[in-house]
């Protein structure tokens, strides 16, 4: 009883969240101080991204095309059901959620999946980690492009993306991936030995954008527009966003005839979306006035995706033999990939 109640306990990434949105409520940077930290910021998502492109071998790149049916049917899953239904979801709750909800609800439609989650959920469930490996970094890959893309063709922003946003997005995203690619040959172990110590790179410059983020969100009476009720609503429609994906994942999977094994590549790394990109690029293309509002759906739905998905992965797990790699893998799922 004890253990199932553990997998709806917050992840402590999901609590350094909540600790940053409460600070920026009580004491947001303002004047110069918030001027300063943005240029922080800036650097931190560039860096962010340099250790994305480090990370990902060209092994598991060009593995990809060896299970190309797989893997389109996750890329399909990412950007081809989730932004259907985040288009439906935006029309049907016209009225019922803050227009600034209903946009951060199909941005987060538009994200790439996770990796460190997807992987280590796949491990725990005994599915194909190598096929996840690749799945959920080709999603990544492809959301740098796709994410901006789909932002300009489905949300009906006021002008579209600015080409100064095309400009950001290849400086402060695309730039530093390819170059830390490029010199994986000569960093790749380093990150390797350091992922641990790197992943609060990762996690500090999320934590940078949602302080500077929701600062001028307060500044602009964040709190006197949203309210409780609305927090309410957003949470049934996330979980029944994940839960409609879920669904038709493991449906999917199983009428186009793919093993157990990557049946579970296609449930976990299809319905996720990722936090680690999704809010650096939220401060990207968004003026960082809206960014608070709008980062607002992907922090909800990245805990449930996480409490949902423990306790699928376990239920996969029971019913398979163990194997060696659950534990060492269950450790990544609590950094929030």
């Amino acid at each position: 009883m004890l253990r199932s109640l553990s997998n709806f306990r917050p992840d402590n990434f999901t609590l350094a969240i909540v600790a940053t949105v409460v600070v920026a409520s009580l004491f947001p940077a303002i004047g110069a101080a918030a001027a300063a930290l943005h240029y922080v910021t800036i650097f931190a998502i560039a860096l962010l991204f340099f250790l994305h492109g480090a990370r990902l071998s060209r092994e598991a790149a060009l593995a990809v095309a060896l299970q190309w049916r797989l893997h389109l049917t996750v890329l399909c899953a990412t950007f081809v059901l989730f932004p259907i239904l985040g288009l439906i979801l935006r029309h049907a709750l016209g009225g019922v959620l803050p227009d600034s909800l209903l946009v951060g609800l199909l941005f987060l439609c538009l994200l790439p999946s996770t990796v460190q989650s997807s992987i280590a959920f796949t491990s725990i469930a005994h599915g194909n980690v190598a096929a996840a490996v690749c799945s959920a970094s080709l999603s990544n890959l492809l959301g740098i492009f796709l994410t901006p893309a789909l932002v300009a063709l489905l949300m009906n922003l006021k002008g579209g993306v600015s080409p100064q946003a095309v400009i950001d997005i290849v400086l402060q995203l695309l730039a530093p991936f390819l170059a830390g690619h490029l010199l994986r040959p000569w960093i790749g172990k380093f990150v390797e030995r350091h992922r641990y110590a790197l992943g609060f790179v990762d996690r500090g410059s999320i934590l940078l954008v949602v302080y500077l983020a929701f600062s001028e969100a307060v500044a602009n009476g964040l709190w006197h527009v949203l309210g409780l009720g609305d927090l309410v609503k957003l949470l049934i429609v996330c979980a029944l966003l994940l839960a409609i994906v879920l669904a038709v994942t493991v449906i999917a999977a199983r009428r186009l005839g793919f093993e157990r094994a990557d049946e579970i590549v296609i449930v976990f790394c299809g319905s996720k979306k990722s936090l680690a990109s999704g809010v650096p690029m939220a401060g990207v293309l968004f003026p960082l006035a809206q960014v608070g509002m709008i980062v607002l759906p992907l922090m909800l739905f990245h805990q449930i995706q996480l409490m949902v998905c423990a306790a699928l992965a376990r239920r996969y797990a029971a019913s398979a033999p163990a194997t060696s790699e659950a534990p060492a893998a269950a450790e990544a799922v609590r950094t929030g990939g």
